[in-house]
């Protein structure tokens, strides 16, 4: 015989289940409660000053108490505490989005003013005032970081490589300590080692865009060692394993079988190293220099760069401040707009240069 299943029915109130939008309106109504106080509160003074920040950390909070409450009442306890701890972790997520949200809207709204053709193809010589560009400021940023990425990139994977696949014993162990100390040096004290290094071996005072680029290395080494590390001791064994049992030397077996099957983290890695030196601003005041003018030679002058124009800008105002802090703004939206098209890159190259998986 043929069963008949009953049409299911919603959930309801009294039918221990909570329907599905009653997270979301509780959560509505916790928002909307806050931010009425918040603005009661501010009523005095101008509503533009509300605390937005302060009225969704408050809202979250009536939210959490709201449905373990009614999830205790209507479901049990055991599911209460289930949705008070997802809207725990939610919470945890939006705050920590917070602060990058405000910052990414404060630098486009800022910045997005002086975006046009002028600001992209004229220096700042002879500009004490309005107008100016930072065409000089990006050439030196990207043969800066692409200089220090050449130094960096091929030491700090074969250093990877050597602790992974052949390192041992105190040797091993001590690379590995001081590659850790490296992490957490001041990006000052590498510009600071850099320039005195320099200073005794030609002559003090000297500044060009090639000791920023040292001084970058030094700081990207330790980020593209750890990284690139821990990618390689997460490939298989028998990956290794197969390649020796058919004769293939341990080196081709790392260029051929290691290196590909973890080239995309590798990759990701890199772009990290890169994206943690393109904003230094410290180390590439005391190499790397100061300049008005276009420069595209690494070994003569000095050369500016997108962290120091952006700096510069802000100390130094000239006739026009609000000009300069235009200036500012937008150096630092096309910071952001470089290290953005830089992980895009690396995104196509790792998925190009991924190992392909048949049948996908």
């Amino acid at each position: 015989m043929a069963t008949i299943t009953a049409p299911a029915r919603p959930a309801r109130l009294t039918s221990g289940r909570l329907p599905r939008w009653t997270p979301w309106a509780l959560l509505g109504a916790a928002l909307v409660a806050s931010f009425v106080v918040f603005g009661v509160v501010a009523a005095g003074d101008d509503l533009a000053d509300v605390n937005v920040a302060g009225a969704l950390v408050v809202g979250m909070i009536v939210y959490m108490a709201l449905i373990f409450v009614v999830s205790s009442i209507v479901e049990s306890r055991r599911k209460a505490v289930d949705r008070l701890m997802t809207a725990l972790v939610s919470t945890a997520f939006i705050l920590a989005l917070l602060p990058l949200v405000s910052l990414l809207w404060t630098v486009v709204a800022n910045g997005v003013q002086r975006f046009d053709a002028e600001f992209f193809t004229y220096s700042m010589r002879n500009v004490v005032g309005d107008g100016g560009g930072i065409v000089h400021a990006i050439w030196g940023t990207v043969l800066v970081t692409l200089m220090a990425a050449v130094i960096a990139v091929p030491i700090g994977l074969m250093t990877s490589i050597y602790l992974v696949e052949y390192g041992r014993g105190k040797l091993a162990r001590a690379i590995t300590f001081l590659v850790d100390v490296m992490t957490g040096i001041p990006s000052i004290v590498a510009g600071l080692f850099i320039y005195s290094v320099f200073a005794l071996l030609v002559r003090p005072g000297i500044s060009m865009g090639f000791m920023g680029s040292l001084a970058l290395a030094v700081l990207m080494i330790p980020v593209v060692v750890r990284g690139s590390e821990e990618l390689l001791r997460i490939v298989p064994n028998e990956l290794r394993e197969a390649s020796y049992a058919l004769g293939v030397p341990k080196w081709l077996t790392i260029m051929k079988v290691v290196l590909p099957t973890s080239i995309a983290g590798i990759t990701t890695s890199i772009m990290l190293a890169i994206a943690r030196v393109i904003g230094e601003t410290a180390p590439l005041l005391l190499t790397a220099g100061y300049t008005l003018s276009l420069n595209t030679n690494l070994f003569d002058g000095q050369m500016m760069t997108l962290p120091v124009f952006a700096y510069n800008q802000y100390m130094n105002q000239g006739t026009n401040p609000d000009a300069a802090i235009a200036r500012a703004w937008a150096a630092a939206l096309t910071l952001i707009l470089i290290v953005m098209l830089l992980n895009l890159l690396a995104r196509l190259i790792a998925k190009v240069f991924a190992p392909k998986i048949s049948g996908r």
